[in-house]
């Protein structure tokens, strides 16, 4: 595959990674679906792992052989190769990890087609921060859930911060945007899940009872389906997402603590429903 060092920062073919922000490569309207960048040979390992395709890598010199072996079925991808220095100058950050690569966007699939066969999902209703993203995507693939929905005006997991925050779990864990709350909450209801929102009102019910009743359903022989609903940061869930909701649940807190940062809430939630498998 082509090795080729970094001699002149104009040079067409490192527009990929030239001071590109996140909003700009998604919509790069030279592609279809857009581009992301990953971070460190193992993020690129996963990007290839779920089938997307590389575009280009920028290697500092002793990541180079690491790019060469994981780019060995793509042998038409460059890798750049040059001294940090120069790098930065290019993108506007250290490549604290090695190694950064640009991926074309896969097609994100329809929200039906995505819920066929899961058991658990969680819906994140409006998570701006892009690290609470990404660690939400982790807690997820970690724990046990099927597949994450993001509202539209959710951050992006493919933005850099959140595949770099996930450890490149959002390249593995299926995920695509939903349609307004109506629609959602009809398609999640005709495949049999039961919408529980997190939040603080008068009528929600503790997660421990919310888990054993799950539990108490399997161990029935019934096939309980749960999609957990996340808002926000600071304001929580919309009055939309909590009118559509089956159930309303809230994790049980000591010391006069309200609530978690929504990330480690997930953690907690997914842990409690699927009970740890």
């Amino acid at each position: 595959m082509p090795l080729i060092p970094i001699t002149e920062l104009s040079d067409a073919r490192l527009a990929d990674f030239a001071h590109r922000t996140d909003v700009a490569l998604k919509h790069d309207q030279k592609t279809e679906h857009g581009i992301y960048i990953a971070e460190s040979a193992l993020v690129l390992e996963r990007a290839l792992r779920a089938g997307h395709r590389p575009r280009g890598v920028l290697s500092l010199g002793g990541t180079t052989a690491e790019a060469e072996r994981l780019l060995a079925a793509h042998p038409d991808t460059p890798i750049f190769t040059g001294p940090g220095e120069l790098l930065a100058e290019l993108t506007g950050y250290e490549l604290h990890r090695g190694l950064i690569a640009s991926l074309d966007r896969p097609a994100l699939p329809h929200l039906t087609e995505l819920l066929a066969g899961c058991r658990t999902v969680v819906v994140l209703e409006n998570v701006v921060d892009p690290t609470n993203v990404g660690a939400i995507f982790r807690a997820v693939g970690a724990i046990g859930a099927d597949a994450v929905l993001v509202t539209e005006r959710c951050s992006d997991p493919f933005y850099r911060r959140a595949i770099r925050v996930s450890m490149g779990t959002v390249l593995q864990v299926p995920w695509t945007r939903m349609p307004d709350w109506a629609t959602s909450r009809d398609l999640l209801h005709a495949r049999g899940f039961h919408i529980a929102a997190l939040a603080l009102t008068a009528e929600a019910v503790s997660l421990r009872k919310f888990a054993t009743d799950q539990a108490d359903a399997r161990a029935a022989g019934r096939d309980p389906r749960v999609a957990l609903v996340l808002g926000t940061e600071g304001a929580g869930l919309t009055p939309e997402a909590i009118a559509a909701a089956d159930t309303v649940v809230q994790i049980p807190m000591k010391h006069g603590i309200d609530s978690l940062n929504v990330a480690a809430a997930s953690a907690v939630a997914i842990w409690a429903v699927t009970g740890g498998a």
